[in-house]
């Protein structure tokens, strides 16, 4: 009698089984929705409130904060999630239920008010917690008697994640800049409905795989750790049980609770000024003195689990330890992608390119986009030929998904290739002023429709690009407005958004920001580059870089874990030096060349694939499967503490720019993960003899 799993396997795509891609669809369109928000965030909640595409004008210190909440808060909840999905509802119903729950959580957003703001990022949250575990459980199940396989599926999956991502932040990021946040916020939206949708009309073809809960926890061991497999495995006693004690359970708890609580008060006490820990103590926070208790209290746990374990687990366990520590500089450091480099490309990149570079990067981004779309579109078509007779509602869902996708990509690109670059001028009052050293600048104050100008002042002409699909005559007079928060680019506004601009700054009782313009020049092939397409480069250097580092783990050359970590921390640094050396000097309305960023991605994604990947697969190989569950849990509070702080000290970019300089501010995530990456490297001989073995 065949099983569902042997049936599964009957009807192959690329060699694996049809529901393989299923899933990987489906975590295509989940990254689609989750990165094409994630881009947005930030940008929209610091962006000027009067202005193109106005944004909610908060400080940089407050959106990070609510955005390292919501990060950290997002590699918690899975843990529950994955509970959740064993003992009740089961793997297929968890990523319905987190995938429906999401697409609430992006439809809230899109409304743009404060209320929907908080409702929406709550929801994703509990949504990714159903979602996150469980997908990959279904992975798993399907594979139990194909183990020889499974590498090769989650490699094809992670394309998927990739794929998903890579796309989600192009095409939501593109249309939130060029027509209005609720738009990209929708569209990730939309594509997290359709995507459940398919799931779910695929469930004929996984039979009971991933319907009911398992009774027993399985948990996966990919080196057999608990297996006898070293001379001093062999000597070592047989491991005593180490049942949680009731401090054990009490130290849990309590450290939980200080840990939610820290991650809610955070950007409670900033945007709302409401502290729940209103106190001082030793000079410190409320706030900071409860964490330092929380981690004391959460390290008093570990040692005393570890303690009570037989000396070479003991060992694994304290060499895990260290890892996951090291873990926490590295995300703190590479997590900057979500907060600090987005403001960082919108108000310090020169991001307009004009001539051959503008040719090179319309070509380029053509090739950057079709190419990928034509290949994940065939496996569709693939996909389609095996499963239509048994799954038609999913593919259709599918194709409906991928029509949409080509028809948004189309435009995007048309809307590039049509657009036409002018030189306008413009009038504004001349401001010269004196810094504290001596040195004199002269700023220009763009003259408004509402500015009144004063006797005595200097008004002068000035000349700015704009580039928009339309066609102007020279001569013509026309309004434009400012785009970034620097008042460095501006951009065309129709009828329409004139009348909207003045609605929303009477709203807002502010000038409306409208200046009137007249075309001098006409240009050719000029192209203003988005915010968020920088951040795609990170899933376009991990595709195209991730068969290399995959070939070099199972060579004779693969590292031990420590060299992989020091190479991680310390290659990512480099990213941030470049960025550190490529805005040395420069002064306020001077642009650092896009060159330095894209560099910067590029040694942060090989960072990236030289520590990531290694991390959870120590979890298993490390740890005795009776402590996997709280390891798993502190490898996530380890990354979830990374984020949290990469958003707080990113939300800093502002305050440390004005005080000392945006070089100072990329330094120290040059000096940071590098000093930590020389010392796990110090450690390698250390972790070695802790590991016992252990590769």
């Amino acid at each position: 009698m065949n099983t569902d799993i042997q049936n599964l396997f009957k009807d192959k795509v690329m060699g694996h089984p049809a529901g393989l891609f299923v899933l990987f669809f489906t975590e295509m369109w989940e990254r689609f929705s989750f990165y094409g928000m994630r881009v947005l965030l930030v940008n929209f909640l610091t962006m000027a409130a009067i202005g193109y595409n106005p944004g909610w004008e908060w400080t940089a210190a407050n959106a990070g904060a609510l955005f390292g909440t919501y990060a950290g808060l997002l590699y918690l909840t899975p843990i529950l999630g994955g509970i959740i999905a064993d003992k009740l509802t089961g793997y297929r119903w968890a990523v319905v239920i987190g995938a429906l729950i999401m697409t609430l959580g992006h439809a809230s957003m899109a409304l743009e008010t404060e209320a929907s703001l908080y409702v929406g990022l709550a929801l994703l949250v509990i949504g990714t917690g159903f979602f996150k575990p469980n997908i990959t459980s279904i992975i798993s199940e399907m594979y139990k008697k194909n183990p020889e396989k499974k590498d090769g599926a989650y490699t094809i999956f992670y394309m998927g994640v990739n794929a998903g991502a890579f796309f989600g932040m192009m095409l939501c990021g593109y249309l939130a800049e060029r027509v209005g946040w609720s738009w990209g916020f929708g569209l990730a939206g939309i594509f997290m409905l359709l995507g459940t949708l398919q799931f779910w009309l695929s469930k004929n073809l996984f039979g009971k795989i991933g319907a009911k809960p398992s009774k027993v926890h399985e948990v996966e061991l990919p080196q057999n750790i608990n297996e006898k497999s070293t001379q001093e495995d062999i000597e070592e006693p047989e491991e005593k049980e180490n049942p949680f004690t009731i401090l054990d359970k009490i130290l849990i708890v309590i450290t939980s609770i200080i840990g939610l609580g820290y991650l809610i008060n955070d950007p409670l006490s900033k945007i709302g000024n409401i502290d729940l820990f209103p106190y001082e103590a030793f000079g410190l926070s409320g706030q900071i003195v409860t964490v330092l208790i929380g981690l004391l209290l959460f390290l008093v746990l570990v040692i005393r689990r570890i303690s009570r374990y037989t000396k070479i687990v003991r060992d694994r366990m304290i060499a895990f330890v260290i890892f996951a520590f090291f873990t926490v500089f590295f995300w703190l450091s590479f997590e900057q992608g979500a907060s600090s480099l987005i403001l960082f490309a919108r108000d310090n990149v020169d991001r307009v390119l004009s001539g051959d570079a503008a040719i090179i990067y319309n070509i380029v981004n053509i090739l950057l986009t079709v190419v990928p779309l034509a290949i994940i579109t065939y496996v569709l078509f693939l996909l389609w030929k095996k499963t239509f007779k048994t799954i038609p509602g999913s593919n259709i869902v599918l194709a409906i998904c991928f029509l949409g996708m080509w028809g948004l990509v189309g435009w995007m690109l048309n809307r590039d290739l049509s657009t036409t670059a002018y030189d306008v001028s413009y009038k504004a009052i001349e401001v010269q002023s004196t810094d504290e050293e001596g040195n004199k600048t002269v700023d220009y104050i763009p003259v408004t429709e509402d500015t009144n100008i004063e006797t005595g002042v200097t008004v002068v002409d000035r000349v700015t690009s704009i580039s928009e699909p339309k066609d102007f005559e020279v001569g013509s007079t026309i309004k434009i407005i400012n785009k970034n928060n620097e008042g460095t680019i501006f951009g065309y506004l129709n009828e329409e958004k004139v009348a909207f601009a003045k609605e929303n700054a009477i709203a807002q009782d502010r000038d409306s920001g409208i200046v009137e313009a007249t075309v001098t020049e006409i240009k050719d092939n000029q192209v203003e580059i988005t915010v968020s397409w920088f951040s795609i480069l990170n899933s376009f250097f991990i595709i195209a870089f991730a068969s290399f580092f995959s070939r070099w783990w199972d060579s004779k050359y693969n590292p031990s874990a420590a060299v992989k970590y020091a190479l991680g921390l310390i290659v990512m640094a480099i990213g941030f030096g470049l960025l550190a050396y490529g805005s040395y000097g420069i002064t306020a309305g001077v642009k650092v060349s896009m060159i330095w960023l894209i560099f910067a991605y590029l040694f942060h994604t090989l960072g990236e694939l030289c520590l990531s990947p290694v991390g959870l697969s120590y979890v298993s190989k490390l740890v005795p499967a009776r402590m996997i569950a709280l390891m798993f849990g502190m490898w996530y509070l380890a990354i979830a503490i990374g984020n949290k702080l990469a958003a707080v000290v990113g939300g800093q970019i502002e305050n440390i720019t004005e005080q000392y300089s945006l070089s100072t501010f990329f330094l120290i995530f040059t000096v940071v993960p590098t000093v930590a990456g020389l010392l796990i490297l110090a450690l390698n001989p250390v972790l070695k003899r802790l590991m016992h073995g252990v590769r």
